[in-house]
């Protein structure tokens, strides 16, 4: 059976809920971002127990169609703008999740909106923001590396939309230690 898991965002999360969900007597055949198929298959009071357990980690099973979608959205996106460098393939988001979920883009971006309260954009961009964050802190590369690697035309496009959405120009941010960053489940 597989589990729809939110708020799974990183590789941590996974190796957690794994180890979750094994303490509970389940063998995990699979496990990903968003989801872990389990046997043997949980009757109703397993659920709850898994439920609860999970619920306690900051963890919250999706059990309708429409959530699962979204948080599927969610989680094809975390991955590519956090886990990959954006440069290498000049994706069309769009286009990715269609593929990825098998649904017109259109439909999901409605049904994204009715659920977030906020655009699948917008989404990406606040997920880009929150990584370009990250390397600026990390200090290793520089705007226009940063931009290459987040796959913004320029570093002038990065800085505008960074000032956008955090007030602060990228080199105000860095001298700046005031904004922390935002665990990628609560963006």
């Amino acid at each position: 059976m597989t589990l729809y898991i939110k708020n799974m965002v990183c590789d941590r999360c996974i190796m957690v809920v794994k180890q979750q969900l094994e303490n509970l007597g389940f063998r995990v055949t699979a496990i990903a971002l968003g989801s872990a198929d389990v046997q043997p298959e949980p009757d109703a009071v397993q659920l709850s127990a898994v439920s609860s357990a999970l619920k306690l980690l900051g963890f919250e099973l999706i059990d309708n169609e429409k959530d699962r979608v979204v948080q599927r959205i969610k989680d094809l996106i975390i991955e590519k703008v956090h886990h990959s460098d954006l440069a290498d393939n000049r994706l069309s988001f769009s286009d990715y999740l269609s593929d990825q979920v098998h649904k017109d883009y259109t439909y999901l971006s409605r049904m994204f909106s009715e659920s977030e309260d906020t655009t699948i954009e917008k989404f990406i961009i606040q997920q880009k923001i929150e990584k370009v964050k990250e390397l600026l802190e990390y200090g290793e590369l520089n705007m226009n590396e940063i931009a290459w690697k987040m796959g913004y035309s320029s570093s002038a496009h990065l800085s505008t939309q960074f000032k956008t959405i955090t007030g602060l120009t990228p080199s105000q941010y860095k001298s700046s230690d005031q904004l922390p960053r935002k665990s990628l489940d609560k963006v």
